[in-house]
């Protein structure tokens, strides 16, 4: 089985609901969804026991109740919820809402990252983003 695998949000399913993505990506470390509502659909709401979760908005206008807050959140928009504080994602908009959302429990090992050849991409990193 490889260690790397593609897919686009179409072939993970169509119409409403939820898509998964860790099957088809063969994903073992973290939970992953693509979510697919339609227009004005009233979410769910809901918290978890473990897993936290964060939220990404690849198109159409999330509405998020959360905290006694309500927000609604645009095309590359992001928002992360702890396990178990109760949230509710909504459709308020007119188009179809598509969402990724990642969980997970027991988080961050600290940074593990290393380069291949330090000496070619090293400066190049430390330039990048400044």
């Amino acid at each position: 089985m490889p260690e790397y695998r593609f897919a686009t949000i179409d072939e993970l399913g169509a119409g409403p609901g939820f898509h998964k993505v860790r099957g088809p990506l063969g994903i073992d470390a973290f939970g992953a969804n693509v979510l697919v509502m339609p227009p004005h659909f009233d979410g769910f709401e809901h918290y978890h026991d473990l897993q936290d979760e964060l939220y990404f908005v690849h198109c159409g206008t999330a509405r998020i109740d959360v905290g006694g807050e309500t927000r609604d959140v645009g095309p590359g928009g992001l928002f992360h919820c702890q396990s178990t504080l109760p949230r509710k994602i909504s459709n308020p908009g007119d188009v179809e809402l598509v969402m990724l959302i990642v969980g997970g429990k027991d988080g961050y090992v600290e940074r593990d990252g290393h380069f291949v050849d330090p000496e070619r991409d090293g400066e190049r990193r430390a330039g990048f983003g400044r």
